[in-house]
């Protein structure tokens, strides 16, 4: 019994402590994404916690238990966000003169970036590309050779996106000049949802350790009494035992 009852405890220490460490899932954040991603992980009924580091960056962190599933969490809702670059950010001024050429596809990646960021902040949006085919003009040549894009959208289980891809394609092709309408394609695939939020394995085996140990201890303590009565009564004269006068 003592050899059961030792280890018992033991189990239920060392779940205890492993209970205690935190694994970190993501870093390099900026305090919204951070904000963001904890937000999205609690709602998953996921514990998460962020800090930040001298340089100002931060980072998530959660259960090592819960690492696996709070991955496939943020996965499924495109956390954290990725940051796309401007044509402000692209074209500034830092003292060297760059090609015809370089400036040229500086340009359409500005403008891929720009166009991906509009179109990821349509609401169920988990990922969003704009790929842009330019052909540069050919000053020897009477023909024209149609720009081109194509967009890639990954969306989130619930959302039907399907019916604004009209719109999607009307706001490509606006925003680049000579592109026409029947030049865009749009691609849609739902994204993977999330898992369940189901108890974790750590949670499950330390309530089962927990109801184990509260059973030992109870049966311990009632064998201790049962032992100390019978002590007690052994230890009676026999004529207090049976209740008569000597």
């Amino acid at each position: 019994m003592h050899s059961i009852r030792k280890t018992g405890l033991g189990l239920l220490a060392a779940l205890a402590l492993a209970g205690c460490g935190a694994q970190e899932i993501y870093g390099q954040l900026n305090e919204s994404q951070a904000n963001e991603m904890i937000a999205a992980l609690r709602d998953a009924r996921i514990d998460a916690s962020k800090s930040s580091n001298k340089d100002g960056q931060w980072s998530v962190s959660v259960d090592p238990e819960s690492f696996s599933r709070a991955i496939q969490v943020l996965r499924a809702k495109g956390l954290p966000r990725d940051d796309f670059a401007t044509l402000g950010t692209l074209f500034e001024k830092k003292g060297l003169v760059s090609s015809p050429t370089e400036e040229r596809a500086r340009l359409i990646y500005g403008l891929s970036q720009e166009l991906s960021h509009t179109v990821s902040e349509i609401d169920g949006v988990v990922q969003a590309r704009v790929h842009l085919a330019i052909p540069e003009a050919d000053p020897l040549s009477d023909r024209v050779k149609p720009a081109s894009a194509a967009v890639f959208i990954k969306y989130q289980p619930g959302y039907d996106l399907r019916g604004q891809t009209g719109a999607i394609k009307s706001l490509v092709t606006n925003s680049i000049e000579g592109l026409t309408y029947d030049k865009v394609s749009v691609v849609m695939v739902p994204s993977q949802a999330a898992p369940p939020s189901e108890p974790s394995m750590l949670a499950a085996s330390f309530d089962s350790a927990v109801g184990r140990v509260g059973l030992l201890l109870a049966g311990t303590g009632g064998l201790v009494a049962l032992f100390w009565r019978r002590r007690k009564s052994a230890a009676m004269p026999a004529h207090v035992e049976s209740g008569q006068p000597s």
